[in-house]
């Protein structure tokens, strides 16, 4: 099964971008006017977001956002037989923080969000950064597609490591050098064990594990907002928050990143998954000393 996937897989990207955007540009149709592919969840996430905004501009929104979302899958099968060329000239960012970072010694966690091409940052990161980069993934239930993603995010060495295993391998890996990339926007499985923090305006759970992996290590902790310049091209904005997280107090770090989660999202809202359920837990008043004021 994996060889004959990958086969055609490998065979499909072989094709020019050109053509293989015509194919995102059909299926784009097919997934926003016919099938509808999550469009409730999506119209109710941008009416939560921005009450202000008029139908018009949200369905726009909306719109934007299926075009990304697809261009995402089109352009993650291009990566089975891109350049190293060819990729270099469609990423651009100043990796260079990363890399003075590293001469201190310290280790570092990069928080991110669902923005558009996150596949980019599996690959950009190792390939222009000095640390060896821990990804964390959701394992795919089809063994052959999980297989076929692993290895291509492997490309430029990234360490690959499931959210299954994590608790039990990372402290291994944290005995040498890393920079941790973290999806920090992730839904919390227990939501009276998360942090709730205005986002919005509306109070939404968040990973604490973020944060504390950051105090118990001692790591540095840098943002990045990546975002496309035109299709696709994009670029990663890094921005170092602090490189003594112990002195923070409880919460404020997961604060400061929630606060510039919505600043990247209101400057480029076409750039964030809004196919997932981010505001899906209610908050309940059992969850008080949970809240982050």
């Amino acid at each position: 099964m994996y060889y004959l996937l990958y086969g055609f897989l490998y065979t499909l990207s072989l094709l020019p971008w050109k053509i293989l955007y015509f194919v995102s540009d059909c299926f784009y149709f097919l997934m926003y006017y016919v099938i509808g592919y999550r469009k409730k969840v999506v119209m109710n996430n941008l009416i939560l977001a921005f009450p202000e905004k008029t139908e018009e501009q949200r369905k726009q929104i909306a719109k934007e956002f299926y075009h990304s979302f697809l261009d995402t899958f089109i352009e993650t099968i291009k990566f089975l037989s891109i350049s190293d060329k060819q990729f270099s000239e469609r990423i651009t960012g100043n990796f260079d923080l990363l890399n003075e970072l590293y001469k201190t010694g310290q280790n570092i966690q990069i928080h991110s969000a669902h923005f558009f091409n996150w596949e980019y940052m599996n690959w950009a990161i190792p390939k222009y950064s000095t640390y060896p980069f821990v990804g964390v993934y959701l394992p795919i239930e089809n063994k052959a597609f999980n297989k076929i993603i692993l290895n291509m995010r492997r490309r430029y060495h990234s360490i690959m490591v499931s959210t299954v295993n994590f608790k039990t391998s990372f402290h291994q890996i944290a005995k040498g050098r890393y920079a941790l990339g973290l999806y920090t926007d992730q839904n919390p499985p227990n939501p009276a064990q998360s942090f709730w923090i205005s986002f919005f305006g509306k109070l939404t759970p968040f990973l604490p594990g973020p944060e504390k992996s950051a105090r118990i290590y001692d790591t540095a902790i840098v943002f990045v907002h990546y975002y496309k310049i035109k299709r696709g091209y994009y670029k990663a904005d890094f921005k170092l928050i602090t490189t003594t997280p112990k002195e923070y107090k409880r919460g404020e770090l997961t604060k400061i990143y929630v606060a510039y989660l919505e600043e990247c999202i209101r400057k480029e809202p076409v750039n964030y998954l809004w196919s997932h359920r981010r505001w899906k837990h209610e908050f309940k008043e059992e969850y008080r000393k949970m809240v982050i004021e």
